[in-house]
Protein backbone atom coordinates (compact mmCIF):
# COMPACT_ATOMS: atom_id res chain seq x y z
CA UNK A 1 0.00 0.00 0.00
CA UNK A 2 1.25 3.23 -0.88
CA UNK A 3 1.21 6.85 0.25
CA UNK A 4 -0.88 9.32 -1.35
CA UNK A 5 -0.80 13.09 -1.42
CA UNK A 6 -3.68 15.12 -0.19
CA UNK A 7 -4.30 18.60 0.20
CA UNK A 8 -5.73 19.51 4.10
CA UNK A 9 -6.12 23.27 5.14
CA UNK A 10 -5.63 23.75 8.93
CA UNK A 11 -6.26 26.50 11.67
CA UNK A 12 -3.07 28.37 10.82
CA UNK A 13 -2.44 28.48 15.11
CA UNK A 14 -3.01 24.56 15.39
CA UNK A 15 -0.30 24.15 12.51
CA UNK A 16 2.01 26.64 13.61
CA UNK A 17 2.11 24.76 17.50
CA UNK A 18 2.29 21.22 15.72
CA UNK A 19 5.18 22.31 13.87
CA UNK A 20 6.71 23.78 17.34
CA UNK A 21 5.89 20.75 19.00
CA UNK A 22 7.12 18.93 16.07
CA UNK A 23 4.43 16.84 15.51
CA UNK A 24 4.14 14.99 12.43
CA UNK A 25 0.83 16.49 11.04
CA UNK A 26 0.54 13.83 8.49
CA UNK A 27 1.08 10.73 10.18
CA UNK A 28 -1.90 13.06 13.32
CA UNK A 29 -4.17 13.31 10.22
CA UNK A 30 -4.14 9.93 8.97
CA UNK A 31 -4.46 8.66 12.19
CA UNK A 32 -7.62 10.61 13.07
CA UNK A 33 -8.98 9.88 9.49
CA UNK A 34 -8.71 5.62 10.27
CA UNK A 35 -10.22 6.40 13.58
CA UNK A 36 -12.93 8.26 11.68
CA UNK A 37 -13.17 5.49 9.03
CA UNK A 38 -13.54 3.02 11.91
CA UNK A 39 -16.48 4.88 13.80
CA UNK A 40 -18.15 5.65 10.29
CA UNK A 41 -17.98 1.25 9.53
CA UNK A 42 -19.57 0.88 12.57
CA UNK A 43 -22.23 3.62 12.52
CA UNK A 44 -23.17 2.08 9.33
CA UNK A 45 -22.94 -1.84 9.48
CA UNK A 46 -25.25 -1.02 12.92
CA UNK A 47 -27.93 0.84 11.13
CA UNK A 48 -27.67 -2.23 8.34
CA UNK A 49 -27.89 -4.58 10.75
CA UNK A 50 -30.51 -2.55 13.80
CA UNK A 51 -33.52 -4.95 12.44
CA UNK A 52 -31.58 -8.05 13.51
CA UNK A 53 -30.39 -6.78 16.59
CA UNK A 54 -33.57 -5.68 17.56
CA UNK A 55 -35.10 -8.62 17.26
CA UNK A 56 -32.29 -10.52 19.09
CA UNK A 57 -32.27 -8.50 21.94
CA UNK A 58 -36.23 -9.11 22.23
CA UNK A 59 -35.78 -12.45 21.64
CA UNK A 60 -33.23 -12.77 24.80
CA UNK A 61 -35.45 -10.31 27.00
CA UNK A 62 -38.35 -13.24 25.96
CA UNK A 63 -36.40 -16.55 26.04
CA UNK A 64 -33.28 -15.91 28.02
CA UNK A 65 -29.46 -16.41 26.84
CA UNK A 66 -29.25 -19.11 24.19
CA UNK A 67 -27.02 -22.11 26.06
CA UNK A 68 -27.01 -20.00 29.70
CA UNK A 69 -27.76 -23.46 31.33
CA UNK A 70 -24.15 -24.19 30.80
CA UNK A 71 -22.92 -21.15 31.96
CA UNK A 72 -20.49 -21.76 34.41
CA UNK A 73 -20.36 -17.80 36.06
Amino acid sequence: MGRAKVNLTLDSVVSAEARALGLNMSRLAEAAISDAIRLERNRVWREENREALEAYAREVEENGLPLAQYRTF
